[in-house]
C-alpha cells in the first residue's frame, strides 16, 4: 500500500528536468465536491418562503397550514441528521448522499400534482425533509472529521457557506420563475437541480482517505479506514443518551435551537412575505435574501478562521448578541422600497447568518471526540426544531395579529438568551462531565 507522507509536496527531482510541481491533497477535492453537493441540495431551501403567498392564493390554505408543512420539513431536516451521520459510518458517505438527493428530487417533483394540504405535508414536509436531513451540516462535519486534522474550522466554515451559496444561486432565479411562470416550474427546477448533483457525488466523492491510500490532511500518521458500524439507529440513539447526560450538550442544543428559530424558521421562511406586507415586490425581497447569502459566505468562512484561533464559546456569545440586536431593529426598516438602513441590516445579518456553525462544531469535537459528528447531528436537530416552531408560529402570528412585528421582537430577545447560554459552557471534556452526572 502506497502512503503519501505529506499533505502537500513539491516534486524537485533534478534529473526530471521539470519545473517543481505543487501537489494538492485529495482532501481539498473531496471538500470541493461536498461544497458543490450542498449547493445543489440548497436549492430546495430557497423555495418555501416563496410558496406561502402563491399557495395561499391558489388553494386558499391559511399561512399557518402552509407553515406547518414547512415546519415538518425543517424538523425532519434536523431529526434525520444524526441517523444519517450514523448511516454514513455504516454504508458510506457516497451512497447515503446519492439516495438523499434522489429523495429530494422525488418529493419536490411530486408537489406539482398536489391538490390538498396533506399532500404538501407529505411531499414537501416528509420526503424533502428526510432527504435534506441526510444532506444536513452533519454531512459536512463527517467529511471534515474524516479528511482533515488541520484547518478544520476553516473547512467547516467553507462547507457551511455552501448552503448560502446555493441560496445565492437559486433564490433570485426561483423568485423570478414563481413571479413570471407560477410556482410549479420552480418546484421542477429544484428537483432537477438535486438530480444533477447525483453523478458528481457518485463519481468523485470518496468515503475515507484510506480509500485512496492517503493520510487525512495534516495528519502525521496513516489512519486506517474503520470497519462499517452496524446498527446505525442504535448507535445514534446511544450517542444521544450518553451526550444528554452532560450539561454541555443541553447548552449547545439550546443555543442552536435559538439559532434555527432566528434564521431558517424566521428570516428564510417569513422575510419575503413580511416585506411584501409592507409593499415590497417579491422579487426585490427575494433578492435581499440572496444578498444575505453573499455576505453569509464571507461571514461563515471568516468564522471558521476565527474558530481556529479564538475560544469558540466566546465567539458564539458575540454572534448571538449581535444577531439579537439586529432583529430588534428590523420592524422599523421594512418599507415598500429598499433603502440604505435596510441594506445595512442585510449585510450585518448576512455576516452573522450561520457564523455560529464552525464554533458549535468545534465545541462538539472538543467535547465528544469520535462521536462528535453524531452529537452535532442531534444538536442540529434542536436547531431545526427551533426553526420548525418559528416557521409555524410565525405564520400563526401573522394570521392572528396581521403583522410579524411580535415575532421579530421575540426572536431578538431569544438571541440574547442564547448569548448568555454560550458563556455558561465549560471548557472540559465531556467524559468528565459524564462522570459528574453519574
Amino acid at each position: 500500500m502506497t502512503q503519501t507522507t505529506e499533505p502537500v509536496a513539491v516534486d524537485t527531482a533534478p534529473e526530471s528536468g521539470r519545473t517543481p510541481r505543487l501537489r494538492i491533497h485529495r482532501a481539498w477535492f473531496v471538500a470541493a465536491v461536498t461544497f458543490v453537493t450542498i449547493i445543489g441540495a440548497a436549492a430546495f431551501r430557497s423555495l418555501p418562503g416563496l410558496l406561502i403567498d402563491p399557495l395561499h392564493q391558489e388553494f386558499g390554505w391559511s399561512r399557518g397550514t402552509i407553515g406547518a408543512a414547512v415546519s415538518v420539513n425543517l424538523a425532519l431536516y434536523g431529526l434525520t441528521a444524526p441517523f444519517a451521520a450514523a448511516l454514513m459510518d455504516r454504508f458510506g458517505i457516497r451512497k447515503v448522499v446519492a439516495v438523499a438527493l434522489t429523495v429530494i428530487a422525488v418529493g419536490s417533483g411530486l408537489t406539482v400534482w398536489m391538490t390538498a394540504a396533506w399532500q404538501l405535508l407529505l411531499c414537501w414536509g416528509l420526503l424533502v425533509g428526510l432527504g435534506s436531513g441526510s444532506m444536513a451540516l452533519a454531512f459536512a462535519a463527517t467529511v471534515t472529521n474524516r479528511w482533515f486534522t488541520e484547518r478544520r474550522g476553516l473547512v467547516t466554515g467553507i462547507l457551511t457557506a455552501a448552503s448560502a451559496s446555493g441560496q445565492l444561486i437559486f433564490l433570485p432565479l426561483l423568485s423570478w420563475i414563481v413571479e413570471k411562470h407560477d410556482w410549479r416550474p420552480a418546484a421542477v427546477t429544484v428537483a432537477l437541480a438535486a438530480l444533477a448533483v447525483v453523478p458528481f457525488v457518485w463519481l468523485l466523492l470518496r468515503d475515507h482517505p484510506a480509500d485512496v491510500d492517503l493520510k487525512p490532511y495534516g495528519a502525521k500518521e496513516f489512519v486506517p479506514k474503520p470497519e462499517p458500524a452496524a446498527g446505525a439507529a442504535r448507535r445514534a440513539v446511544n450517542v444521544l443518551l450518553s451526550a444528554s447526560r452532560t450539561g454541555t450538550f443541553w447548552l449547545l442544543a439550546g443555543t442552536f435551537a435559538i439559532c434555527g428559530a432566528s434564521t431558517n424558521g424566521l428570516i428564510q421562511t417569513h422575510f419575503v412575505p413580511a416585506a411584501h406586507d409592507h409593499g415590497m415586490p417579491v422579487t426585490a425581497a427575494a433578492s435581499l435574501l440572496a444578498v444575505i447569502g453573499v455576505f453569509d459566505v464571507a461571514g461563515t468562512i471568516a468564522s471558521g478562521w476565527f474558530t481556529d484561533r479564538f475560544e469558540a464559546r466566546r465567539l458564539l456569545a458575540v454572534y448571538y448578541a449581535l444577531r439579537g440586536i439586529s432583529l430588534l431593529f428590523l420592524p422599523m426598516l421594512l418599507a415598500p422600497s429598499v433603502h440604505p438602513p435596510m441594506l445595512f441590516f442585510i449585510v450585518f445579518y448576512g455576516l452573522d447568518w450561520v457564523a455560529t456553525v464552525p464554533p458549535t462544531v468545534a465545541l462538539c469535537r472538543e467535547q465528544y471526540g469520535d462521536d462528535s459528528a453524531i452529537v452535532f447531528g442531534w444538536v442540529l436537530a434542536s436547531h431545526q426544531v427551533g426553526a420548525a416552531l418559528v416557521a409555524f408560529l410565525g405564520g400563526v402570528a401573522r394570521d392572528t395579529f396581521g403583522s410579524y412585528d411580535m415575532v421579530w421582537y421575540a426572536s431578538g430577545a431569544l438571541c440574547a438568551v442564547a448569548a448568555l447560554m454560550a458563556l455558561v459552557i465549560r471548557r472540559r471534556p465531556a467524559a468528565a462531565a459524564l462522570a459528574v452526572a453519574q
